[in-house]
């Protein structure tokens, strides 16, 4: 959060730019040079970042800090835009151009070729590769399988077999195929989710304002026990709201920016501007109508935390709600599996070289199957912590090269015709 706050400042606050950063997004169009459009570039990353923490990873977030957390949230998003900005104008910058004619790039080339630090720029390459696998694929897997078998009754091994063979469809063709698959899953996914919210809070329109006024509240002077609730103060507010939402926008964690240097551009600046509309999507759109569902449904008063109070608050409408969080959860955890293989495939690309992308994209869909039917805490555990550990060398160079950040911006964005 300091990096995101630090970033706003020395960008004299990137976020003015939005309206035109949405703009740019939305194009499909060959630019300059690179694998994908910019839209395929946005689309892949918000594949990834879009999952279960915009749904349950919100619910826990109010059940451990209050309806106040969901402001804090909301605030790392907005903020979070320059972080994501940066991490992605310099994974363009200093992207390099394989022997095959793909391009590469992310912090590990960020952080060899701007820091001179190949110690620590392998580091953060073998943290994206191991984490992959787990937070990326084992733990979605096994969330599908889990969550089909609970509400349809369909056997693991049966879910596990249909997600691993629509994997293998669309992976194994690289980030040309996963980036069409995501062109046209992302924005079906986002746009029903957020209608169907849309639709149960004006279902309970009465108590919306009341809802707004809470959270604002809430976020500044805690919250007194109610029911079984235990009660959440400022610090709790601020602390589980600030980490739901780094934890769901990634702005910071280096992921997104791995493929936003695939994109076709004509300048870092004009993908930096698309990639950071994926913090605002992410978190100050998609977390923000999920924590008014919630906090507006009233059972966090209950003691209920995670996935069953993300149930309760959608189950309060039986036709509409449980309809919309199933489909949702499906749609964001299938996403989630194919937007990480594609930020493993580069850590180990630039470990190993190209020879092992083939190797690496059978392995991750043999994980698939295999979190489908196993349930892997130790490995979670393990991924978590490495997957925490990328954004601290991915900060630092954010923090060394913010003059370039400064140059890049003045030349291509401040001073632009």
């Amino acid at each position: 959060m300091g990096t995101h706050l630090f970033l706003t400042f020395r960008l004299r606050f990137i976020q003015k730019y939005l309206a035109k950063a949405i703009r740019l997004s939305f194009k499909r169009t060959r630019e300059g040079e690179g694998d994908v459009s910019h839209f395929g570039a946005l689309t892949t990353a918000l594949a990834a970042t879009v999952g279960t923490g915009n749904i349950v990873g919100v619910a826990t977030a109010v059940a451990a800090g209050g309806p106040g957390a969901v402001l804090w949230m909301w605030l790392t998003g907005v903020f979070g835009i320059a972080t994501k900005y940066s991490e992605a104008l310099l994974s363009v910058k200093y992207r390099t151009t394989t022997h095959t004619g793909m391009f590469a790039g992310g912090p590990m080339y960020v952080i060899e070729h701007g820091m001179r630090s190949k110690k620590l720029a392998v580091l953060f390459a073998v943290f994206t590769a191991v984490s992959a696998f787990g937070i990326g694929n084992m733990v979605q897997a096994n969330s599908i399988s889990s969550m089909v078998h609970s509400t349809f009754h369909v056997s693991s091994w049966t879910t596990g077999i249909a997600m691993t063979a629509f994997t293998a469809l669309v992976i194994l063709g690289g980030i040309k195929s996963i980036a069409r698959v995501c062109e046209t899953l992302v924005p079906f996914m986002v746009v029903f989710y957020v209608a169907g919210c849309a639709v149960l809070l004006v279902l309970k329109a009465d108590t919306l304002p009341q809802t707004v006024a809470l959270i604002a509240q809430s976020a500044f002077t805690g919250h007194a026990v109610v029911g079984g609730f235990v009660g959440a103060g400022v610090r709790e507010a601020l602390r589980y709201g600030i980490a739901r939402g780094l934890f769901s926008n990634e702005s910071g964690l280096g992921s997104a920016p791995i493929v936003a240097a695939a994109a076709q551009t004509t300048t870092p600046v004009r993908q930096a501007l698309v990639s950071s509309t994926g913090t605002f999507w992410d978190t100050v759109v998609v977390c923000a109508i999920t924590g008014l569902v919630v906090v507006n449904s009233g059972h966090w008063i209950h003691g209920l935390n995670g996935a069953a109070l993300t149930k309760a608050a959608f189950g309060d409408f039986p036709m509409i709600g449980p309809v919309v969080l199933t489909v949702a959860l499906l749609t964001f955890v299938f996403s989630t599996i194919l937007g990480w293989s594609y930020y493993g495939e580069k850590g180990a690309e630039y470990l190993f070289g190209t020879r092992v992308i083939q190797l690496y994209r059978w392995l991750w869909v043999v994980a698939v199957m295999v979190g489908s039917v196993v349930s892997l805490k130790a490995v979670w555990t393990f991924a978590d912590i490495t997957n925490g550990l990328m954004a601290i060398p991915n900060l630092i160079s954010l923090i060394v090269l913010n003059r370039v950040l400064v140059a890049e911006t003045r030349e291509h964005l401040w001073e632009e015709p």
